[in-house]
This record gives structure tokens, sequence and C-alpha cells, in this order.
């Protein structure tokens, strides 16, 4: 599996791309192409572009989370795929994989922070797939659909509210998910912001894969509070696990980057860095 990040909160050094608040890498494994997450805006786009990467030749879109900073990215990008089929340029339709809580309308005190695209209109652009079970992309790399919430320190607080039945109910990102991908060292996770805890993913990864060994994790961790109990916990399960590395990136603050040091090598992430894993 080769993993290019398009967007995230950082660039590396000396190159020039575009960074935001938000996530989105280029997958290739096994003669697939895929998007993870489409960042907040077209920078991703043009970041894509500046790296001669072919966003109109997609075989997947996965979306991790239906929130603004994962999200927003696809309205250019539908716009894009529009245009290139008026012109001719494209006759594959690419399928966008999520969670079917995908749409329904996030906010926190009543700013809007999910989906500026329904259902409808995407539907009239891509093929959707919307899951709450697993869907293996390739033989070897999953969509882990939604995670069960095993551990207590994790996921507990709800992040503003959804509309669910035109009823608003507190949104726990019940639609947050993950891929997982079977290397020959085991487990390479690769996440958007783990509201559903980092932890709980790990262990849905090794439930669905049947690998016990995590070799890697890259993606948002959701900790920005090192003093948490969270953190500990987080610390404690991490450090049994034996990872190679860990490419802890967007909401992950710095200070809580130096607690997971203290138990596992922390790897820079940032616009332009490019992974292959066997």
């Amino acid at each position: 599996m080769k993993l290019t990040v398009l967007i995230d909160n950082n660039t590396l050094t000396d190159r020039y791309f575009i960074g935001e608040a938000g996530i989105s890498f280029f997958i290739e494994s096994e003669g697939i192409k895929l998007l993870f997450d489409a960042g907040y805006s077209d920078a991703f786009i043009q970041n894509a572009s500046k790296m001669n990467l072919d966003l109109l030749d997609l075989n997947y879109i996965v979306l991790s989370h239906g929130h603004l900073d994962h999200s927003w990215g696809l309205e250019p990008l539908s716009r894009r795929y529009m245009e290139a089929k008026i012109e001719g340029q494209i006759n594959k339709i690419s399928k966008l994989v999520a969670h079917p809580l995908i749409f329904e309308a996030k906010s926190i005190d009543e700013t809007p922070i999910g989906m500026n695209l329904s259902q409808e209109f995407i539907e009239d652009i891509f093929t959707l797939n919307l899951s709450k079970d697993p869907i293996w992309l390739t033989e070897k790399l999953v969509f882990l659909g939604e995670i069960p919430r095993k551990f207590k320190f994790e996921a507990q607080d709800p992040i503003g509210v959804r509309k669910s039945n035109n009823l608003e109910v507190e949104d726990y990102l019940l639609d947050d998910s993950a891929l997982a991908f079977i290397s020959a060292d085991g487990l390479v996770i690769v996440t958007g912001c783990s509201h559903s805890g980092i932890c709980n993913i790990v262990e849905y990864a090794k439930q669905i894969t049947k690998v016990n060994e995590v070799s890697e994790i890259i993606g948002g961790f959701h900790l920005l509070d090192p003093g948490a109990k969270q953190m500990e916990e987080t610390k404690d399960y991490l450090s049994k696990l034996d990872l190679t590395a860990l490419y802890p990136c967007h909401c992950t603050d710095l200070k809580s980057k130096f607690e997971l040091a203290k138990i596992v090598e922390i790897k820079e992430v940032g616009v332009g860095l490019h992974l292959e894993f066997n």
C-alpha cells in the first residue's frame, strides 16, 4: 500500500503545498486508487496536481466521518468530476464509501459542522455504498464501518448535535470509521479523527481482519489534553502493541504527541509525506 498525504494541518519542510485543518490521503493498493477524506476546501486538489496525482481516476472515495474538515472538499471534487464528464474525460464512476449517518446534519451551538452536500446530489456524481458493516475494498484493505465502543475511557462525550428523523440528538459520531491494511509486518491503521477512539478502532480492526499484530497507525487521534485519563489509558494500550511507529496528525496537539513519544516512536506528518507498506 502506498499512502500520500494531500491535506494535513502541517506541510513538510521546504515543500510548497497548502495545509489546512483537515485530512486527505491518496492511497494506492492492489491495483486500486482511493481518496480517504477530502479536507475542507479544494486545497487537496491543488496539492494532488502539484504531485501529479490523478483524482479523476479513483476507484473509491472513503469518508471517515461527516465533519466539515473531512468532507467539504467533496464539493469542488464533485464539480471537477461533473466538468470532466461533460468534456468526455472520464467514463469510470467512483464509489463513495461511508457510514449511513454521514449525511445527517451536524452542528455545535447552531453552527453547522457537517456535510455541505446532500445525499441526492452526491448520488448524481458518485455511486454510494453506505454501510455500518465492514467493506473489503481489496483483499488486504478494509473499511471498518461502525466502530464498537469497547473502552469506557474513549468516545464518552458528544460533539454537538445531529438531526435524526427531524429530531436533534447528541452526536457521539457513530459515523466515525477508519481503514485497516494487512501488511507483511501487521496492520496499518488509517484514521480521520478517531472520534470513536483510537483504541476502539485498533481493537475492531484486529477483530475484523483476524490479525493481532499492529505495525503502524497514521491519522488524527483527537487527543487534545495530555493530562487527561484518556491519554494515560491510551498510552497504556498502545504500549502493549509493539508498534513500529506512530504518525499522529491533524487533531492531535503537540503536547499529546510528546506524551505518545514516551511509549512509541513518533514520525512527522505533513502534506507531501509519502509512505509505503508491504
